[in-house]
């Protein structure tokens, strides 16, 4: 891993006058990670393995106050991340499906292939704006079929292949 990594802005005589830009009076530069030297080649080789993930959300409070989406305080709360049932180390996304049931009906049934960015597309783009450690855990997101759901609903998610998770909500 390389030391410092300092990138200069504004540095080229020819960009600058193409672009309107002023002469600096001094080197305009900025920090990057040492991390963030990832090569996109590279990034698989960072992924530990795969599980079954709920990444639930409090709704009601996400938009409470319209001029500050609450992202934060409503994915915070306590059960409300769940992960398993195990981690699989070669398992193989791209062929999966994902499913969830909740109280016994489906509610989402979609290919894990058709994320615009795949795990590895990920880490390598993530690795660019933090540092990524070991035991980080990156949510792919989801697709159709998320609704609210009332206390006391079990949910299923079930990754073909990968195994079910199970959780009992409220």
């Amino acid at each position: 891993m390389p030391g410092k990594i300092i990138g200069l802005w504004n540095n080229f005589r020819a960009a600058a006058e193409k672009n309107g830009w002023a002469t600096p009076a001094e080197p305009l530069y900025f920090l990057k990670s040492p991390h963030s030297a990832a090569a996109r080649e590279d990034a698989a080789a960072h992924i530990l393995g795969y599980t079954c993930a709920n990444d639930v959300t409090a709704i009601e409070l996400l938009n409470r106050d319209p001029s500050f989406p609450q992202w934060t305080r409503a994915k915070r709360f306590d059960g409300f991340g769940a992960f398993g049932p195990h981690i699989d180390t070669d398992f193989d996304p791209s062929t999966a499906s994902l499913h969830t049931l909740v109280g016994g009906r489906e509610r989402q049934n979609y290919a894990l292939n058709d994320m615009f960015f795949s795990p590895p597309e990920l880490v390598w783009r993530l690795s660019q704006d933090l540092t990524l450690e070991p035991g980080d855990v990156i949510l792919c997101g989801t697709s159709l079929g998320v609704l609210p759901m009332k206390p006391g609903t079990t949910v299923e998610v079930t990754i073909d292949g990968l195994g079910t998770l199970r959780n009992l909500y409220g």
